[in-house]
């Protein structure tokens, strides 16, 4: 193979989730669905909680950026591949390319942070009640947002120098439905296993760093709701549930993928899929269905648009 500097390099062909055409229609469909599905359900979120006076708590601040965030870790990548299944040449350019690694890794990397984040927001509302709107106000909500939002552009940017400086090989073809770091090292025309260590590293950082601060704070707030009233430790309990199944739905894929690769083509492309597609639409359910502000603040809402609809 013929080594290609990555300066003239044009595009990339991407393999995607399947080249059976028939089962492309299928997906189409199915991926059309679920991304419309993540677009609508994230807006109705950040509206409720932005209209509705009841749900400007520090809390639900934090949810209504979850959604933004999850709005955009799917559009990085589900636009293109739904696209992509009506295409028999699925290509990308370099810019395009390096704009989906770029991307994966910032919003990817801000929504861990900021899923550490609304665990500090759990572990002040549980552990400190009394001190709650003291210390979450909102100059603080907007700092550790602005925080989160630092951590991925670094992440990412990291990311992007190191493949950016990568000589490639032909053909660059990437065996999956997005560019993605792993997957661009393995066109280097040189050994890549330094940099597949210093990628390992980097993303563990974030990723383990995050998610074992993120285990040990739950840790600490279900044995301070054991010692709770019953009512409250429901509640809390109920919150906690609910964020503990979102954090288990983002870290596990991303562990397996940048930090402990498996090297498995086919379960890659499935975790890929769970984690840029299932978890952002998960995400409005799982909070929705089980928060009862959520619910009422909805049927506030239903009732607003027809009560104005009788008015008209």
């Amino acid at each position: 193979m013929n080594g290609v500097n990555e300066s003239t390099v044009s595009e990339f062909v991407l393999l995607g989730l399947s080249r059976s055409q028939n089962l492309q229609v299928l997906l189409f469909v199915i991926f059309l669905i679920l991304y419309l599905l993540i677009i609508s359900g994230n807006i109705v979120i950040m509206i409720l909680i932005t209209i509705d006076r009841h749900l400007h708590s520090p809390m639900y601040f934090l949810l209504a950026n979850l959604s933004f965030v999850d709005i955009w870790l799917s559009s990085v990548t589900t636009p293109k591949m739904v696209i992509d299944f009506l295409r028999e040449h699925k290509t990308i350019s370099f810019e395009g390319c390096m704009s989906q690694v770029f991307f994966a890794h910032c919003i990817a990397a801000g929504e861990m942070v900021l899923l550490l984040v609304m665990a500090y927001d759990r572990y002040v509302a549980i552990c400190k009640p009394l001190h709650y709107f003291t210390i979450m106000n909102l100059k603080r909500c907007t700092g550790l947002v602005l925080t989160s939002w630092t951590v991925g552009f670094v992440h990412a940017l990291s990311q992007l120098v190191a493949v950016l400086q990568l000589p490639l090989c032909g053909p660059l073809e990437i065996d999956s439905f997005f560019c993605d770091m792993p997957l661009v090292i393995k066109l280097a025309c040189t050994d890549s296993h330094d940099l597949d260590i210093l990628m390992n590293a980097d993303c563990g950082i974030v990723v383990v760093s995050c998610f074992i601060m993120l285990l040990i704070s739950y840790t600490y707030i279900l044995i301070t709701v054991r010692r709770s009233s019953k009512a409250g430790a429901s509640k809390a309990l109920s919150t906690c549930t609910a964020h503990i199944t979102v954090v288990m739905l983002l870290f596990l894929p991303c562990i397996f993928i940048y930090v402990w690769p498996l090297n498995i083509t086919w379960l890659d492309k499935f975790l890929a899929v769970f984690y840029s597609v299932v978890t952002p639409l998960l995400n409005p359910a799982i909070y929705t269905l089980r928060n009862k502000e959520i619910k009422n603040a909805l049927k506030r809402f239903k009732s607003y648009v027809m009560n104005h609809k009788v008015n008209t």
